[in-house]
């Protein structure tokens, strides 16, 4: 009696009770299965309300307890040419302090808490974003404080001098990390835009660090703090309840800074002029220890690519795909899946370099597709010209099967990045910001599946009539001149002026 139930349980599963009927055949007397369905496709399409103020409301249903509500501001670095450099930064610090109703950002984390919730807050040269993710049962709560740490900050003297000192420390953190990416990302768009919009810095310089205070960031908040700029965006919960919540907390509500001055909102277009940005640096010794990373240079090209809107976006992420690249340690070869060009071309081929990796950045009104690579201080002039053959060679032909692998890499990339809450949030988030709908992840399949060779080789025959952006950082005794990698790109195979390889 006591093994009835598992022995009942085994004889059942083993198949004993129906020995001829095959796996793929419904049982006999078995009830059909009915399958869970959706309910209509509408329940899984962003759907987009804007109020009397110009605030877009924005959600995704899905399925799951929780859920990551945040509200994102057509903000952020590139807006700062009539402001002091390094507001936005200050903002990101400042987030989530105390407001008009919550004493302590301590006390934000405790309401916060009672809900399973976490918050954050990110800024980036176009878009300031706060999101919290929490249970869905306290949106009205999220919402609630979401809209008094957008439109009711304290900004207490006590926390912008923390700021202060916080960034501060970022800054010469900044430095000192043997990662150089973050500084040779601003490095390559100030060369690329010098002195406007994208190129403008994303980080607080360190001599603009006391003079930020209440009253500049009450004057910069006035510009840009506006609804018309902002969207309200949830994913996980009902649409409806939403707009009810925008409309209870961020209808009507008069900000901290006053209403009815004059807004001074930059809406200059950004303009690439290509340059050169270098930044000489002693790179022997960022990492201590029994394995140091080697000394290295750093180098990084770019060219102007399109921006988000246009039709030319997706062959150009379809050709960052395809380029690639990496670290060189375990590069490896074909046979460990690694077969973009600059696996094959680059790090397989060339054994003293250390990275090679393919970027693209892309704003509402232009792009940058560009190529990091580092290496030993001795070999930089032949890794420029390496890394300039690669362009050169992105013009010609594209195979069908490396194109196709391409294809299906971004796909799963973005299927797979779209399985998280908070990437759904920010995708849904950004592209109503920018365009006031949302394309879905199948549409974007669909417009990647249609990419063909010469849509990728008329991209970048567009891309290569323009003036190089070039980062360099570490030591740059041997580095080619400015004139010199722009010969290089316009040459027919990449390589380094004649003059320049016998005399340098």
């Amino acid at each position: 009696s006591r093994r009835c139930g598992l022995a009942a349980g085994r004889s059942y599963s083993g198949g004993g009770a129906y020995p001829s009927v095959s796996l793929t055949c419904p049982l006999p007397g078995v009830p059909k299965a009915v399958f869970a369905a959706a309910e209509g496709r509408e329940r899984f399409e962003t759907r987009v309300t804007v109020l009397e103020n110009g605030l877009r409301v924005a959600s995704q249903n899905k399925f799951g307890q929780f859920c990551t509500v945040g509200i994102l501001v057509n903000s952020g670095s590139r807006h700062e040419a009539k402001y002091l450099s390094g507001i936005s930064h200050f903002l990101e610090k400042l987030a989530f302090s105390s407001t008009a109703q919550f004493g302590s950002k301590d006390e934000i984390l405790l309401t916060l808490e009672k809900h399973g919730g976490i918050c954050d807050c990110q800024a980036s040269r176009d878009t300031i974003m706060y999101a919290v993710s929490a249970d869905a049962r306290g949106l009205d709560t999220v919402v609630n404080l979401l809209a008094d740490v957008t439109l009711q900050p304290r900004l207490s003297d006590e926390e912008i001098e923390m700021t202060r000192m916080a960034i501060r420390f970022e800054l010469e953190d900044l430095n000192m990390r043997p990662d150089p990416e973050p500084l040779l990302t601003e490095m390559i768009h100030a060369a690329a835009f010098r002195d406007n919009t994208v190129g403008l810095n994303r980080f607080c310089p360190v001599e603009n660090t006391d003079k930020i205070d209440r009253d500049v960031l009450h004057s910069y908040l006035s510009s840009y703090y506006t609804p018309d700029r902002m969207v309200l965006a949830g994913v996980g919960i009902e649409h409806e309840h939403l707009v009810e919540c925008a409309r209870k907390y961020l209808l009507g509500v008069q900000p901290v800074w006053g209403a009815g001055r004059s807004r001074a909102v930059d809406r200059s277009v950004a303009q690439y002029t290509g340059g050169i940005v270098k930044v000489e640096k002693d790179m022997s010794d960022v990492s201590l220890g029994p394995t140091p990373i080697p000394e290295l240079t750093h180098i990084m090209i770019g060219l102007e690519s399109c921006s988000l809107l246009e039709d030319d976006f997706i062959p150009f992420a379809v050709l960052n795909m395809m380029m690639g690249g990496g670290g060189s340690f375990s590069a490896g070869g074909p046979g460990k899946g690694m077969f973009t060009r600059l696996y094959l071309n680059v790090l397989n081929r060339h054994h003293w370099m250390y990275n090679a990796t393919s970027y693209h950045h892309s704003y509402e009104d232009t792009g940058l597709l560009c190529i990091h690579a580092s290496a030993d201080p001795k070999q930089v002039r032949e890794m420029v010209e390496i890394i300039t053959r690669e362009f050169i060679l992105m013009a010609g032909a594209v195979g069908e099967v490396e194109l196709e692998r391409a294809k299906t890499q971004l796909k799963s990339m973005l299927m797979m990045n779209l399985e998280s809450r908070p990437v759904i949030f920010e995708d849904v988030g950004r592209q109503v910001l920018a365009t006031n709908t949302r394309k879905l992840p199948h549409e974007l399949c669909a417009l990647i599946s249609q990419v063909k060779p010469t849509d990728i080789k008329r991209v970048v025959t567009k891309m290569l009539h323009k003036k190089p952006a070039v980062a360099a950082l570490g030591d740059l005794t041997d580095l080619p001149t400015y004139e010199h990698i722009q010969a290089a790109l316009s040459s027919k195979d990449g390589r380094l002026p004649r003059l320049y390889r016998l005399f340098r």
